[in-house]
Protein backbone atom coordinates (compact mmCIF):
# COMPACT_ATOMS: atom_id res chain seq x y z
CA UNK A 1 0.00 0.00 0.00
CA UNK A 2 1.30 3.53 -0.33
CA UNK A 3 1.89 5.81 2.46
CA UNK A 4 2.03 9.65 2.26
CA UNK A 5 6.03 9.59 3.89
CA UNK A 6 8.47 8.47 1.97
CA UNK A 7 10.65 7.98 4.94
CA UNK A 8 7.28 5.19 6.22
CA UNK A 9 8.06 1.89 6.47
CA UNK A 10 6.12 -2.13 6.74
CA UNK A 11 8.61 -4.08 8.34
CA UNK A 12 7.47 -7.40 8.36
CA UNK A 13 9.58 -10.02 11.04
CA UNK A 14 9.02 -13.35 9.14
CA UNK A 15 8.82 -11.93 6.17
CA UNK A 16 5.62 -12.27 5.01
CA UNK A 17 4.34 -9.92 1.68
CA UNK A 18 3.07 -6.81 2.97
CA UNK A 19 -0.44 -7.02 1.97
CA UNK A 20 -1.28 -10.44 3.46
CA UNK A 21 0.74 -9.96 7.08
CA UNK A 22 -1.57 -6.77 7.65
CA UNK A 23 -4.85 -9.11 6.14
CA UNK A 24 -3.83 -12.16 8.99
CA UNK A 25 -4.11 -8.94 11.85
CA UNK A 26 -6.00 -9.45 14.66
CA UNK A 27 -5.09 -7.13 17.04
CA UNK A 28 -3.58 -3.90 15.63
CA UNK A 29 -2.80 -1.09 18.30
CA UNK A 30 -1.36 2.69 17.16
CA UNK A 31 0.70 4.47 19.52
CA UNK A 32 2.33 7.68 18.98
CA UNK A 33 5.90 6.83 19.94
CA UNK A 34 8.46 3.89 19.54
CA UNK A 35 7.80 2.36 22.87
CA UNK A 36 4.27 3.20 23.42
CA UNK A 37 2.89 -0.31 21.78
CA UNK A 38 4.69 -2.02 24.47
CA UNK A 39 3.47 0.02 27.25
CA UNK A 40 -0.05 -0.17 26.19
CA UNK A 41 -1.38 -2.94 24.22
CA UNK A 42 0.49 -5.80 25.78
CA UNK A 43 -2.81 -7.32 25.62
CA UNK A 44 -2.66 -7.91 22.26
CA UNK A 45 0.80 -8.58 22.07
CA UNK A 46 0.65 -12.00 24.42
CA UNK A 47 -2.82 -13.12 22.70
CA UNK A 48 -0.99 -12.99 19.06
CA UNK A 49 2.45 -14.76 21.09
CA UNK A 50 3.23 -18.19 19.67
CA UNK A 51 0.04 -18.40 17.40
CA UNK A 52 -0.48 -19.20 14.09
CA UNK A 53 -3.88 -18.00 13.85
CA UNK A 54 -4.11 -14.62 15.55
CA UNK A 55 -1.52 -11.61 14.74
CA UNK A 56 -0.79 -8.46 16.03
CA UNK A 57 -0.03 -5.40 13.99
CA UNK A 58 1.94 -2.51 15.84
CA UNK A 59 1.29 1.27 14.01
CA UNK A 60 4.18 3.89 15.18
CA UNK A 61 2.64 7.20 14.00
CA UNK A 62 5.06 10.14 15.00
CA UNK A 63 9.10 9.79 13.83
CA UNK A 64 10.35 9.82 18.04
CA UNK A 65 12.72 12.97 16.96
CA UNK A 66 12.13 14.80 20.34
CA UNK A 67 12.52 12.08 22.59
CA UNK A 68 14.86 13.03 25.95
CA UNK A 69 18.15 11.77 25.70
CA UNK A 70 21.14 11.33 27.81
CA UNK A 71 24.14 8.87 28.88
CA UNK A 72 25.17 7.23 25.80
CA UNK A 73 22.90 9.22 23.36
CA UNK A 74 23.17 12.44 24.88
CA UNK A 75 24.90 14.11 22.33
CA UNK A 76 22.70 12.35 19.36
CA UNK A 77 20.61 15.28 16.96
CA UNK A 78 17.21 14.65 16.25
CA UNK A 79 18.12 12.42 13.27
CA UNK A 80 20.19 10.08 15.09
CA UNK A 81 17.75 9.25 17.80
CA UNK A 82 14.90 8.69 14.73
CA UNK A 83 17.47 6.06 13.06
CA UNK A 84 17.97 4.61 17.11
CA UNK A 85 14.09 4.34 17.73
CA UNK A 86 13.16 2.73 14.44
CA UNK A 87 15.67 0.35 15.39
CA UNK A 88 14.35 -0.23 18.19
CA UNK A 89 10.78 -0.57 17.14
CA UNK A 90 11.94 -3.16 14.98
CA UNK A 91 13.84 -5.33 17.23
CA UNK A 92 10.51 -4.92 19.56
CA UNK A 93 8.68 -6.71 16.71
CA UNK A 94 10.95 -9.14 16.35
CA UNK A 95 10.86 -9.89 20.24
CA UNK A 96 7.17 -10.23 20.32
CA UNK A 97 6.72 -11.94 16.68
CA UNK A 98 4.64 -9.39 15.64
CA UNK A 99 2.67 -10.16 12.38
CA UNK A 100 3.61 -6.05 11.10
CA UNK A 101 5.02 -3.26 12.43
CA UNK A 102 4.34 0.14 10.93
CA UNK A 103 6.01 2.83 10.93
CA UNK A 104 4.36 6.17 9.58
CA UNK A 105 7.04 8.54 10.27
CA UNK A 106 5.42 11.87 11.11
CA UNK A 107 6.58 14.67 12.85
CA UNK A 108 4.52 15.40 16.03
CA UNK A 109 3.45 18.89 14.61
CA UNK A 110 1.91 17.50 11.71
CA UNK A 111 0.05 14.82 13.67
CA UNK A 112 -1.48 17.25 15.89
CA UNK A 113 -2.49 19.90 12.77
CA UNK A 114 -6.27 18.31 12.01
CA UNK A 115 -6.05 19.68 9.10
CA UNK A 116 -3.80 17.69 7.31
CA UNK A 117 -5.24 14.52 6.12
CA UNK A 118 -1.68 12.56 5.87
CA UNK A 119 -2.17 10.18 9.28
CA UNK A 120 -5.82 9.78 9.08
CA UNK A 121 -5.85 8.68 5.22
CA UNK A 122 -2.79 6.19 6.18
CA UNK A 123 -4.81 4.66 8.59
CA UNK A 124 -7.99 4.73 6.58
CA UNK A 125 -5.73 2.01 4.23
CA UNK A 126 -3.95 0.12 7.58
CA UNK A 127 -7.81 -0.61 8.88
CA UNK A 128 -9.43 -1.30 5.55
CA UNK A 129 -6.22 -3.94 4.77
CA UNK A 130 -5.81 -5.07 7.84
CA UNK A 131 -9.74 -5.65 9.21
CA UNK A 132 -8.49 -5.38 12.83
CA UNK A 133 -10.37 -7.36 15.14
CA UNK A 134 -9.79 -4.95 18.55
CA UNK A 135 -7.71 -1.81 18.25
CA UNK A 136 -5.85 -0.78 20.96
CA UNK A 137 -4.21 3.23 21.09
CA UNK A 138 -4.48 5.65 23.82
CA UNK A 139 -6.75 7.09 26.02
CA UNK A 140 -8.98 10.49 26.06
CA UNK A 141 -7.78 11.80 29.61
CA UNK A 142 -3.77 10.55 28.56
CA UNK A 143 -1.76 13.75 29.53
CA UNK A 144 0.35 13.73 26.20
CA UNK A 145 -0.59 16.43 23.67
CA UNK A 146 0.58 13.84 21.10
CA UNK A 147 -1.17 10.81 22.50
CA UNK A 148 -4.76 12.64 22.36
CA UNK A 149 -4.04 13.87 18.73
CA UNK A 150 -3.15 10.00 17.96
CA UNK A 151 -6.70 8.81 19.39
CA UNK A 152 -8.67 11.69 17.58
CA UNK A 153 -6.68 10.22 13.91
CA UNK A 154 -7.74 7.08 14.80
CA UNK A 155 -11.49 7.69 15.73
CA UNK A 156 -11.73 10.22 12.60
CA UNK A 157 -10.34 7.20 10.44
CA UNK A 158 -12.29 4.36 11.79
CA UNK A 159 -15.44 6.37 11.62
CA UNK A 160 -14.57 6.38 7.66
CA UNK A 161 -15.28 3.01 7.53
CA UNK A 162 -17.98 1.25 6.34
CA UNK A 163 -20.14 -0.14 9.28
CA UNK A 164 -19.24 -3.39 8.46
CA UNK A 165 -15.07 -2.57 8.08
CA UNK A 166 -14.60 -1.61 11.96
CA UNK A 167 -13.44 -2.90 14.31
CA UNK A 168 -15.20 -5.02 17.09
CA UNK A 169 -13.37 -2.66 19.48
CA UNK A 170 -11.61 0.15 20.32
CA UNK A 171 -9.42 0.32 23.63
CA UNK A 172 -7.98 3.69 25.07
CA UNK A 173 -4.94 2.22 27.30
CA UNK A 174 -2.68 3.42 29.83
CA UNK A 175 0.67 5.24 29.09
CA UNK A 176 0.86 8.81 29.94
CA UNK A 177 -1.90 8.58 32.39
CA UNK A 178 -2.65 5.83 34.53
CA UNK A 179 -6.63 4.55 34.48
CA UNK A 180 -7.18 3.50 38.49
CA UNK A 181 -9.27 6.68 39.04
CA UNK A 182 -11.62 5.36 36.41
CA UNK A 183 -15.12 3.90 38.61
CA UNK A 184 -14.51 -0.15 38.62
CA UNK A 185 -17.64 -0.34 36.29
CA UNK A 186 -15.96 1.85 33.26
CA UNK A 187 -12.49 0.23 33.73
CA UNK A 188 -11.75 -2.66 30.79
CA UNK A 189 -9.05 -4.79 32.40
CA UNK A 190 -6.10 -6.68 30.43
CA UNK A 191 -4.83 -9.68 32.67
CA UNK A 192 -1.22 -9.45 31.73
CA UNK A 193 0.18 -11.88 34.46
CA UNK A 194 1.86 -14.23 32.26
CA UNK A 195 5.04 -13.88 30.15
CA UNK A 196 7.13 -11.74 32.49
CA UNK A 197 10.38 -12.36 30.66
CA UNK A 198 8.67 -11.09 27.56
CA UNK A 199 7.37 -8.09 28.63
CA UNK A 200 10.63 -7.24 30.42
CA UNK A 201 12.62 -8.00 27.25
CA UNK A 202 9.96 -6.36 25.07
CA UNK A 203 10.48 -2.90 27.77
CA UNK A 204 14.11 -3.10 27.94
CA UNK A 205 14.72 -2.96 24.20
CA UNK A 206 13.91 0.69 24.00
CA UNK A 207 17.90 1.16 25.46
CA UNK A 208 17.69 5.14 24.21
CA UNK A 209 14.50 5.87 26.76
CA UNK A 210 15.51 3.56 29.15
CA UNK A 211 18.97 4.48 29.53
CA UNK A 212 18.44 8.05 28.12
CA UNK A 213 16.95 8.81 31.62
CA UNK A 214 13.41 7.18 31.74
CA UNK A 215 12.88 3.73 33.31
CA UNK A 216 9.66 2.90 31.61
CA UNK A 217 10.49 -0.76 32.07
CA UNK A 218 10.33 -0.52 35.73
CA UNK A 219 7.55 1.75 35.53
CA UNK A 220 5.20 0.02 33.55
CA UNK A 221 5.98 -3.60 35.46
CA UNK A 222 5.22 -1.74 38.96
CA UNK A 223 2.21 -0.31 37.39
CA UNK A 224 0.88 -3.40 36.38
CA UNK A 225 1.50 -5.25 39.54
CA UNK A 226 0.20 -2.41 41.11
CA UNK A 227 -2.89 -2.15 39.25
CA UNK A 228 -3.75 -5.71 40.39
CA UNK A 229 -2.91 -4.89 43.61
CA UNK A 230 -5.30 -2.34 44.54
CA UNK A 231 -8.02 -3.34 42.16
CA UNK A 232 -10.24 -5.45 44.59
CA UNK A 233 -10.10 -3.45 47.97
CA UNK A 234 -12.09 -7.04 49.98
CA UNK A 235 -10.99 -9.70 47.49
CA UNK A 236 -7.79 -11.54 47.06
CA UNK A 237 -5.99 -10.93 44.16
CA UNK A 238 -6.12 -13.07 40.96
CA UNK A 239 -3.96 -11.65 38.86
CA UNK A 240 -0.05 -10.31 39.21
CA UNK A 241 -0.48 -7.43 36.42
CA UNK A 242 -3.52 -5.78 34.79
CA UNK A 243 -3.27 -3.31 32.45
CA UNK A 244 -6.63 -0.59 32.47
CA UNK A 245 -8.34 0.76 29.26
CA UNK A 246 -11.63 2.94 27.98
CA UNK A 247 -13.74 1.97 26.24
CA UNK A 248 -13.99 4.07 22.94
CA UNK A 249 -15.85 1.34 20.82
CA UNK A 250 -19.00 3.67 21.14
CA UNK A 251 -17.31 6.36 19.47
CA UNK A 252 -17.02 4.74 16.23
CA UNK A 253 -20.40 2.91 16.98
CA UNK A 254 -21.80 6.12 16.37
CA UNK A 255 -19.93 8.95 14.63
CA UNK A 256 -22.02 11.36 15.78
CA UNK A 257 -21.05 10.95 19.34
CA UNK A 258 -19.70 13.82 21.13
CA UNK A 259 -15.67 12.74 21.77
CA UNK A 260 -15.54 15.32 24.40
CA UNK A 261 -18.75 14.34 25.89
CA UNK A 262 -17.88 10.20 26.27
CA UNK A 263 -14.61 11.17 27.57
CA UNK A 264 -16.53 13.94 30.26
CA UNK A 265 -18.83 11.05 30.97
CA UNK A 266 -15.47 8.93 32.41
CA UNK A 267 -14.84 11.95 34.92
CA UNK A 268 -18.34 12.75 35.77
CA UNK A 269 -19.25 9.14 37.33
CA UNK A 270 -16.11 9.12 39.04
CA UNK A 271 -17.08 12.33 40.61
CA UNK A 272 -20.15 11.21 41.29
CA UNK A 273 -18.72 7.88 43.19
CA UNK A 274 -16.76 10.36 45.13
CA UNK A 275 -19.96 12.56 46.54
CA UNK A 276 -21.67 9.61 46.77
CA UNK A 277 -19.31 7.79 49.37
CA UNK A 278 -18.75 11.22 51.21
CA UNK A 279 -22.25 12.16 51.39
CA UNK A 280 -22.96 7.98 52.95
CA UNK A 281 -21.17 8.37 55.69
CA UNK A 282 -22.03 12.49 56.66
CA UNK A 283 -19.73 14.02 54.69
CA UNK A 284 -21.16 17.61 53.38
Amino acid sequence: MKLHRETAEIFVPDGTPVEAALARTMYMAVGAHQDDLEIMAFDGILKSFQCDTCWFTGVVVTNGAGSPRADLYGDYTDAEMQVVRRREQKKAAVIGEYGAQVLLDYPSAVLKDSADPGPVEDLCGLFELARPEIVYTHNLADKHDTHVAVTLRVIEALRRLPAGMRPKHLYGCEVWRNLDWMVDADKVTFDVSTHQGLQAALLGVFDSQVCGGKRYDLATMGRRQANATYFASHDTDVATGLIFAMDLTPLIEDPHLSVVAHAQGFIMRLAQDVTMRIQKFGGQ
